[in-house]
């Protein structure tokens, strides 16, 4: 069902923490030139100015003006950008955002033009930008948690690759800590991270979220099996209790063996490349499901074109031309970022890196966590009342429960908003 679009007022409700002071409006013109304005952050919005100019060349009459934004800040000053009606032509946004900006009307509809940027995705990270039947964004980059792991300790254990289902790999992880020893740890799950818990949920048939996306659903008895499955870890001495905050860092901890399995993205590939030495041996691997190789959810960032641009046609020309396999190939040379067109992984610069290789077939199998503006808040209160189950206060079962009813409060006004449709 579409839902009525709100007023901007009440749009502003749907989404949190929303910012308190204005952006500038837009940059000056001259005659004949059409100027897109592009915010874009991070790593991205450092690197896209080396691409840019075949477009410009291609485009004669466009010029295109990226505003860096930090990734701390982005999100807030995309809302106050919509409140102050400045926000800018397009945009790089995250994948989880794109449901919240369609949720307040910000942002326009793939146009009939641009329909053969339909093809050629990863099918979860294109469901991502489908809300109500449309594509409201392209995906730009895609990322994906897997499993980094020490592949010299996991051999010392007697397994040649991790094992793919959940029993397979806590007897592999128990072998493991038998050979580093009683004070180190087979795997990593930040107490203050939400992602880990998240795949192992993913792995149900079950939808998170039920009743139209307007009630959670984590009482499922295959949320329950991954709630037991997580605490289990814990409870059997295979993961630290501690946050991330607790950890010196990653890099140094997993060289000395500290543990030996680590739920991360692409971006850690660079890190382990620069930062461990080089006789420390680590490989990429699919996550383990119950059955077999088990699912994670699709990241990354899209590229989303905003209602308000009067300039919609040289701004969807933009969001093709940064979708080309070429191009995205080209990126990916310059930023580390994988491409968003599976046809572009056939260049050798991605084809032939190994650490690279599990992510395209851990792309194949993610699945789309729910589409609604509250969902970052859901998965924050999930990630607290795990903590408090590994620490003895819930069970499986009550943790589910507790879960529902913060997902449930937390989604009273899509529910009451749902009604208001109906009516």
């Amino acid at each position: 069902m579409i839902l009525p679009r709100p007023d901007r007022r009440a749009a502003l409700g749907l989404m949190a923490g929303a910012a308190a002071t204005g952006l500038a409006g837009c940059g000056r013109g001259e005659a004949g030139i059409t100027r897109l304005r592009f915010w874009a952050m991070g790593n991205e919005a450092t690197n896209v100015p080396q691409i840019l100019p075949e477009f410009e060349r291609r485009n004669p009459g466009v010029r295109v003006e990226v505003q860096a934004l930090p990734w701390t800040a982005a999100h807030q000053k995309l809302l106050t950008a919509y409140a102050g009606d400045s926000l800018p032509d397009l945009s790089q946004v995250g994948n989880t955002w794109v449901s919240e900006m369609a949720a307040i009307g910000a942002i326009s509809a793939l146009p009939a033009f641009a329909s053969d940027l339909l093809t050629d995705q990863f099918p979860a990270v294109l469901d991502t930008n489908r809300i109500d039947g449309r594509v409201v964004g392209v995906p730009w980059y895609v990322d994906t948690r897997l499993i980094f792991y020490r592949s010299d300790l996991l051999e010392r254990a007697g397994y040649g690759a991790v094992p793919q289902t959940w029993a397979g790999w806590k007897q592999a992880m128990h072998a493991v800590k038998r050979v580093v020893g009683p004070d180190k740890y087979a795997v990593l799950l930040p107490l203050n991270e939400f992602e880990q818990l998240l795949t192992f949920g993913l792995q149900g048939d079950e939808p998170l979220l039920k009743e139209e996306a307007t009630r959670g659903n984590f009482s499922s008895p295959s949320f329950i099996a991954a709630l037991g499955f997580y605490k289990s870890l814990f409870d059997e001495g295979l993961a630290p209790v501690a946050s991330a905050a607790q950890i010196s860092n990653v890099w140094t901890e997993f060289e000395r063996g500290w543990f030996s399995f680590y739920f991360s993205g692409p971006w850690t590939i660079g890190d382990f490349r620069n930062r461990l030495k080089p006789e420390t041996r680590w490989m990429t691997s699919g996550v383990p499901g119950p059955d077999g190789p088990g699912a994670s959810a699709p990241g990354g960032s899209s590229l989303v074109v905003f209602r308000s641009s009067p300039h919609q046609e040289p701004a969807w020309k933009l969001v093709r031309y940064l979708s080309e396999p070429s191009v995205q190939a080209r990126f990916n040379q310059v930023t580390g970022d994988l491409p968003a067109r599976p046809s572009a992984w056939a260049t050798p610069a991605v084809a032939n890196d190994p650490y690279i290789a599990a992510f395209q077939g851990q792309l194949a199998r993610a699945r789309a966590v729910p589409k609604v503006p509250e969902w970052e808040r859901i998965v924050t209160e999930m990630q607290i009342v795990a903590e408090r189950m590994v620490r003895g206060e819930y069970t499986p079962e009550t943790a589910a429960a507790e879960i529902d009813r913060r997902a449930d409060r937390l989604l009273e006004k899509r529910r009451w908003m749902m009604e208001r449709g109906r009516a």
